[in-house]
């Protein structure tokens, strides 16, 4: 047979005309396996090559075999690079199209623009607990401790003193009007202990970003040297 270029150039394929893989991990060469088992008529033998593919596909992920359900995963993989046409006897029950690409349900998000934003979706559950429970001490300490938390983040955002009525009188519009603090004598911790609170956690993770970088850089200090001694 005579040699011929453009006939050698036509016959190659290209990857932009093949069809699209359907796990791309596993290759062309298994996925053409599977389609090829497909198309056989006889059912043992059908049955056969599956078990040969599944064999392969245990040896290409041999850091798996030990998981638990692998055997179960990887004839869930075989059905789905079929698309599932492959019709053999499997040991585990058959996935279907429709299970596949049934979408989960909508998560339900936190409310996106709170009121006073700076207290966080947090205090707002907290809040909503505390109305749950019955008078008493439990209670009233839980609400003290809510009330403080508020104060802390308040001044967290404001960088400035805040007066113990105005914590107090967010915490009776977020309660929906059942913790009321506003007629009791109450007081909450001090402001400026709140806000050293504050600055020393700030201080402890600009210290720790700080030594990160500085190790960082003594790394590369060191590494550089080795360089310059050889």
């Amino acid at each position: 047979m005579e040699y011929n270029p453009d006939n050698a150039i036509n016959a190659l394929e290209y990857n932009s005309e093949r069809p699209k893989l359907i796990i791309p991990e596993y290759g062309r060469h298994l996925q053409k396996l599977i389609e090829q088992a497909v198309e056989l008529e006889d059912r043992e033998e059908r049955n056969k090559a599956a078990k040969y593919i599944i064999s392969v596909m245990g040896s290409l992920n041999p850091h798996l075999r030990d998981v638990p359900d692998f055997q179960h995963k990887l004839w869930d993989q075989i059905f789905i690079m079929s698309d599932f046409k492959l019709d053999v006897d499997s040991p585990y029950p058959i996935p279907s199209k429709e299970m596949l690409e049934q979408k989960p349900e909508r998560l339900a998000y936190p409310q996106n623009f709170p009121k006073y934003r700076f207290y966080g979706n947090n205090i707002t559950n907290m809040i909503a607990v505390a109305n749950k429970w019955d008078d008493g001490e439990l209670k009233t300490a839980l609400i003290m401790v809510i009330a403080n938390h508020m104060k802390k983040s308040y001044l967290s955002w404001n960088k400035d003193t805040v007066k113990d009525e105005v914590i107090f009188e967010h915490l009776l519009e977020l309660s929906g009007g059942k913790i009321n603090l506003l007629k009791t004598d109450e007081e909450l911790s001090n402001s400026t202990d709140l806000m050293r609170v504050n600055k020393k956690n700030s201080n402890k993770t600009q210290f720790t970003s700080n030594s990160k970088q500085k190790g960082h850089r003594s790394n590369n200090n060191k590494n550089q040297n080795n360089k310059n001694r050889k």
